[in-house]
């Protein structure tokens, strides 16, 4: 949905949830920001189920925290076990199998919705457009109705 870099997701705080205004505050720490994203009625229904069946209960202010003791902050490289496990049991196959794919998958549904570079840069939160064009793949659905267009009466 967000397109959240691993370490985004594991740095998320109670805090960063605004229920009043439904906003999710990223911090962005390549950037030294915190970036604000609309909270989708599913996304704040998942982490009201997860905060309230499946989180421990303890001081710590971070989101996502460690299932069994120590009750800790949810690491990086457990986030790639936990959506490579994920992927594996559905049967999903694409050439990344931790959460990069599902920040290149966020990417690839945006440029699919025909927004630009420059918007999908901002919306990953990435500094300069160069790291953007990675996501500037072909369209071949696009290309195909290119192809199909009939000169007709235009020659």
């Amino acid at each position: 949905m967000y397109g959240l870099r691993c370490g985004e997701v594991v740095a998320l705080s109670l805090d960063d949830i605004d229920w009043d205004r439904d906003v999710l505050c990223v911090p962005r720490p390549k950037q030294r920001c915190r970036q604000e994203y609309p909270l989708t009625t599913d996304v704040g229904n998942a982490i009201v189920r997860y905060v309230q069946q499946v989180r421990p209960q303890c001081a710590s202010r971070r989101l996502f925290l460690a299932i069994k003791a120590p009750t800790r902050p949810l690491a990086p490289n457990s986030v790639y076990h936990l959506v490579a496990s994920r992927l594996r049991a559905l049967d999903i196959r694409c050439p990344r199998q931790g959460p990069h794919a599902l920040r290149h998958a966020c990417a690839t549904h945006l440029v699919a919705e025909r927004l630009s570079l420059k918007e999908i840069g901002d919306h990953l939160g990435h500094r300069s457009s160069y790291a953007t064009r990675t996501y500037a793949k072909v369209d071949l659905v696009g290309l195909r109705q290119v192809a199909d267009f009939s000169l007709g009466g235009l020659l």
